[in-house]
This record gives C-alpha cells, sequence and structure tokens, in this order.
C-alpha cells in the first residue's frame, strides 16, 4: 500500500462533506422543525419525532409556534404543546 496523500485526503473530505447526509423524508422534516424553532442543538430529538409521529402535524405546530414573536424559547413551548397533546 502507497502513502496516504494529506492533500489528496482533505480534499475527499470536502467532496463527501458537500454531499447531503439526508436519505429519508422524517429527517428532512425534523431538520425543517429544528431550523423554524431555532433550536438545531436538538435536531435529533425532532428528526426522532418526526419518525414516530405524524410529520405534517408536527410541522404545522412547529411553523405557528415560529411565527409567534413574543416566545423567548421556542422549542421548550413546542415540546410543551405537543406533551399536552398527547394526554
Amino acid at each position: 500500500m502507497g502513502e496516504i496523500n494529506k492533500e489528496e485526503y482533505l480534499k475527499e473530505l470536502k467532496v463527501r462533506a458537500k454531499r447531503s447526509h439526508i436519505h429519508r423524508r422524517f429527517q428532512m422534516v425534523g431538520l425543517e422543525i429544528a431550523m423554524l424553532l431555532e433550536d438545531e442543538r436538538h435536531k435529533s430529538l425532532y428528526i426522532k419525532m418526526a419518525k414516530e409521529g405524524n410529520m405534517d402535524n408536527l410541522l404545522i405546530l412547529a411553523k405557528n409556534v415560529a411565527e409567534k414573536k413574543k416566545i423567548k424559547n421556542k422549542g421548550g413551548y413546542f415540546m410543551r404543546i405537543v406533551k399536552e397533546k398527547k394526554k
């Protein structure tokens, strides 16, 4: 085996990083919810919720929460509404 060229390896990593890692609809919906709620830190939670729940209803709810300007913690408010609806 030949020596690994560091520059070629770094170029390959840059090419790979540009490719999308989203393969399913629920992944896209979860990421969209995270962006709407300005809570990308918890994107994996929103992806999981989209996978296990009704994606369309969650997305509509996130859009409604995002439109409200007075809410400081949109992610927390969203989760509270989701929890109340489950009851």
